[in-house]
């Protein structure tokens, strides 16, 4: 566990946060929250010790472990992913060597009631406990299935890391911190740079770990999965509630209210207060009275209510003239980078305000495809025919790179704004992050998430009839991201969006286009009913016959599809899994019964020092089969 105690930062005389305190229990799931600039980040950089706090306490136990994902990349070595992920085993090397030499210790002992015989028995089974936690028996598969989640190819293991984007070599910085399984992991923005497929994995791996897990994320649908805890910085203090956070949005406005009331009978009572000292201040027969009232004023706590700002900001889009009814017709298109293939004849059109979404794992097309349409490329083979009067508003990962870099941040905007909406400027910018004297800063001292969001917020005031968007959301709050869907909501023209935000596509487009296997999918329907459906599907597969063979429409799986065949339960298929099932149940339950057997003559020094030389090689046997066990468990129950 991690405690808290009295802990303050300020940074230029300015507190983020003033004698906070709070516990962090092994099993938490803390979803961090605030403002922007509220102390998010530095929070978890004083909790990992990556900076100290300017008084307070930060207290773990001895041997506690923690794992710290920030957005700063370390630098990364030249060599290949695979080899890159082994350095998260230097604690694994180190405690194997350690528990080598203790096994030695114990076996050429001979003071078997002595307090130091006792203390190396406990030191032994620490240490066994440790390794057994971060999976010693089977190194190079978890390194395998951490980076297969997290959406490496197999034929991405043996390529040199320096080939792979920032993004993708941030997976890998969050693949080792997985492995390295510390006692707490602390996640700033780890959902940034990975596709829906990925999250998907990492909130079931979240879910399930053993450990502690405090993370800042902007994605909604990513903290109500994976949290049961929300703390949340304000007005330099923290409020912890024991929840997730969609119901922790519901708590706080409960709370809100509440403290309003109180600020304003507070003020009320201040207000008469100060009337009478006013009134009576020169009043001899009253002077008793008002230094009473005068103290009594000074003793007042006075209650906060952080600023919140609930104004609406609503604009639209700046729309272009009307384009034809046919967008895009994209014909056999093909794309390859050498001797990788990309995709392989794509071909569907896009027809005037069709709003829809391109999905799939990272290195799939998703924004070549949209390079290609915007003809910032040109395909292998095939062709794009632009329709009628179109006029695309293109923003592309790398969109901060066309700033103009000598103008600031007000004037970006200011040069292209028309009409009304040069008085909605600062709303704007004040929208996207930038508020006072941000707004007079050059653009070639903004940092990359600061340039992402500012040619974001350029693009809502030219005029368009086409919006295509490649991953807009990277560098924005929820409350940016609020402003910029309501926007497209309310564009009347075409809109693609490339991006792994469920949340925020939820609601936004009715077309979703799958990127995978070289191949492009359409699907009529929402981002969820698209996640329903392919979760439905997979089962689907499972559950047919290997003789069978699923056979889809090419190119394509609109809902509705059709219904798959009905599965005959009383099959001698059926009732093998069942029988194997409860078979391995019994197993498991018998398993964990020796092993509970196990441990507790492992807390007992006395008793462990009845015990053969063998008893951890065989609990750690036991172990190693148990995990065994219950994969197999899993699997076939899945199947039935």
């Amino acid at each position: 566990m991690i405690s808290l105690q009295q802990v303050s930062v300020q940074y230029s005389g300015t507190y983020l946060f003033e004698e906070i305190s709070f516990l962090i229990n092994p099993r938490d799931r803390v979803g961090l929250v605030g403002k922007n600039g509220a102390g998010k980040s530095t929070l978890l950089k004083v909790l990992s010790g990556f900076i100290q706090p300017e008084s307070g306490l930060v207290a773990t136990p001895n041997g506690f472990t923690i794992g710290f994902l920030h957005q700063d990349l370390n630098t990364i070595a030249d060599m290949s992913v695979v080899e890159e992920a082994r350095k998260a085993f230097v604690e694994l090397n180190a405690l194997q060597a350690k528990w080598e030499e203790q096994m030695t210790q114990i076996e050429t002992a001979t003071d078997y009631e002595s307090d130091s015989y006792f203390k190396l028995l406990e030191n032994f089974a620490a240490t066994q406990e440790r390794l057994d936690m971060i999976g010693a028996g089977n190194v190079e598969g978890e390194i395998e299935k951490i980076l297969f989640g997290l959406g490496f190819s197999r034929s991405d293991l043996d390529r040199n890391i320096q080939e792979f984007s920032g993004g993708w070599k941030m997976r890998v910085e969050l693949a080792k911190i997985l492995l390295q399984k510390p006692n707490t992991l602390l996640l700033d923005e780890p959902t940034n740079h990975l596709d829906i497929e990925s999250i998907q994995w990492l909130e079931d791996f979240l879910t399930m770990y053993p450990g502690a897990v405090i993370l800042v994320s902007h994605d909604k649908a990513f903290l109500d999965k994976v949290t049961n805890r929300t703390i949340e910085i304000t007005l330099g203090k923290i409020e912890d509630y024991k929840a997730p956070y969609s119901k922790y949005l519901e708590l706080r406005a409960e709370r809100r209210e509440q403290q309003k009331a109180a600020y304003e009978n507070q003020q009320k009572q201040i207000e008469k207060t100060e009337e009478f000292i006013d009134r009576f201040r020169y009043k001899a027969s009253k002077s008793v009275q008002v230094q009473s009232r005068i103290k009594q004023l000074n003793k007042v706590e006075r209650l906060e209510i952080e600023e919140e700002d609930n104004a609406a900001i609503r604009f639209r889009f700046q729309e272009g003239n009307p384009s034809g009814k046919v967008v895009f017709r994209i014909q056999d298109v093909t794309k390859h980078f050498g001797d990788k293939q990309i995709f392989n004849d794509v071909d569907f059109s896009i027809e005037r305000g069709d709003k829809l979404a391109f999905v799939g794992k990272n290195g799939e097309g998703k924004s070549t495809l949209a390079k290609i349409i915007t003809g910032n490329l040109a395909p292998t083979k095939g062709e794009v025919e632009t329709g009628y009067q179109v006029k695309i508003g293109y923003f592309a990962q790398d969109q901060d790179k066309r700033l103009d870099i000598d103008k600031t941040v007000f004037e970006v905007l200011d040069e292209v704004a028309t009409g009304e909406v040069r008085l909605q400027l600062r709303s704007i910018l004040g929208a996207f992050l930038f508020s006072g004297d941000n707004i007079d800063k050059k653009v070639k001292v903004l940092s990359g998430g600061e340039r992402g969001r500012l040619a974001l917020a350029r693009l809502l005031l030219e005029p368009y009839n086409v919006l295509l968007l490649d991953e807009p959301t990277n560098h924005l709050d929820m409350r940016s991201k609020e402003v910029l869907k309501d926007a497209i909501n309310q564009y009347k023209g075409t809109v693609i969006i490339v991006s792994h935000d469920r949340e925020f596509l939820d609601g936004l487009c009715n077309k979703i286009y799958e990127f995978g296997g070289g191949k492009v999918k359409e699907f009529i329907g929402s981002i969820y009913e698209f996640l329903e459906y392919k979760k439905m599907d997979t089962l689907t597969q499972l559950e047919m016959p290997t003789t069978t063979p699923i056979v889809a429409k090419p190119e394509t799986f609109n809902k509705p599809a059709p219904a798959a065949p009905k599965v005959d339960t009383s099959t001698t298929a059926a009732k093998q899994l069942k029988n194997t099932v409860q078979k391995l149940e019994q197993e498991i339950q018998d398993l964990e019964t020796e092993i509970k057997k196990l441990e507790t003559i492992a807390n007992n020094a006395q008793e462990l020092a009845k015990q053969p030389s063998t008893f951890f090689a065989t609990y750690q046997q036991k172990k190693k089969t148990l995990d065994t066990k219950m994969e197999q468990w899993a699997e076939y129950s899945e199947q039935l």
